[in-house]
């Protein structure tokens, strides 16, 4: 069944042939073209980009049992059904790790268009989560980017009810030896099933900690070590947290590089195909079914990325054009607070989690965007 993410063109015709772009750059092209500063890009949301989703629903989903949301920055959408998946830090905010202490479901599946509770699981099972994807066949990936002695520093599948299908790691152990992650930021799976997994989120620290890492790491659909690439640095294929993944039609893996203000994409063997700076400093990517990229950017601030709005921005991936913006939510900060994580639904609905800096602001873990 294909599926149902929101068909760009369709939903958001106000923007007209904006969205349509160019052809991708090859890797060829790539390759001969000089590595861009990032401090020399302007923000292309200061020139006043059409917002396609203006209506905004704060606190939009309610979890189990009336408790209150923590932070998060997963949301995703389920390809069968279309109804939404997110997490939520069991009540932790930042990095605190609530999971570990507060044994209640992170993991919820809400419907798309009542916010009601569908489904809840993974109590015990985490310390941090940080990545969430659903794969073709509806199965629910968890990364736990914190650890315990006994739990975290893992990527772990469920199948739709919340069963344990497999777990990559080790938990609660660290290594950057094949078989183990160092805090794990997303997973994706590949139309051939293949696993990808980000790793590293201290890498953007002026100075990483001992052992920090900056890669991604490529498994088969049975969890067997492939290979891996990326170093933490800001050179071409180096990683300064690698924070979120997505394919794009090609099957292009497009890695949200955040601490180097970037969305660099490769092809399935690591090879860089092309980077993309109008995007911002970014914390979540959700690629739809005509190729248009929306990238939430939750940090930027005048000691990380001066100057830049947060916010979503939105684009095609055959170039790096941003031609939408929707609006962070107003604080005391000029630049705004905008989630970590974004989704989008099959009738052009935007969703974002709302990670530590936004969750005040937003009133709740997720916010609902709507078209007029």
């Amino acid at each position: 069944m294909k599926n149902p993410r929101v068909t760009g063109l369709a939903h958001l015709t106000a923007l007209g042939a904006a969205f349509l772009g160019i052809a991708a750059c090859g890797a060829e092209d790539a390759a001969e073209d000089e590595m861009m500063d990032p401090a020399e890009v302007t923000d292309p949301a200061a020139a006043g980009l059409p917002n396609p989703t203006p209506n905004v629903i704060k606190d939009w989903a309610q979890l189990p049992d009336g408790r209150e949301w923590g932070s998060t920055a997963g949301v995703d959408i389920d390809p069968i059904d279309g109804h939404i998946w997110a997490y939520d830090r069991c009540g932790g905010i930042a990095l605190a790790g609530g999971c570990a202490e507060n044994l209640v479901d992170p993991v919820v599946k809400f419907h798309r268009e009542t916010g009601e509770v569908l489904a809840s699981f993974g109590a015990g099972l985490f310390v941090l989560p940080h990545g969430i994807h659903v794969d073709a066949d509806g199965n629910v990936w968890i990364t736990d980017s914190m650890g315990t002695l006994d739990k975290g520093h893992t990527v772990v599948k469920f199948s739709p009810e919340g069963e344990v299908l497999m777990t990559l790691g080790v938990p609660g152990r660290v290594g950057t030896e094949p078989g183990y992650f160092n805090q794990p930021c997303d997973v994706i799976t590949a139309p051939d099933g293949s696993i990808f997994v980000s790793d590293g989120h201290s890498g953007q620290n002026a100075d990483p900690p001992p052992g920090a890492t900056g890669r991604i790491i490529k498994f088969s659909p049975e969890g067997d070590y492939i290979m891996e690439w990326g170093v933490i640095g800001d050179g071409p294929g180096e990683f300064r947290t690698p924070h979120a993944l997505e394919f794009d039609s090609q099957g292009r893996l497009f890695v949200a590089d955040r601490g180097n203000h970037r969305i660099q994409i490769f092809d399935q063997e690591g090879n860089l195909l092309d980077t993309h700076y109008e995007y911002g400093r970014v914390s979540g990517l959700f690629i739809d079914d005509e190729d248009n990229v929306y990238a939430i950017d939750s940090e930027s601030n005048p000691n990380t990325h001066s100057d830049w709005l947060t916010g979503v921005r939105i684009g095609h991936a055959s170039e790096d054009v941003v031609t939408a913006f929707i609006p962070p939510h107003e604080s005391d900060d000029p630049q705004g607070e905008a989630g970590e994580g974004v989704a989008v639904d099959a009738d052009g609905n935007v969703y974002a989690a709302e990670g530590p800096n936004s969750r005040a602001a937003a009133e709740g873990g997720l916010t609902k965007y709507t078209r007029n």
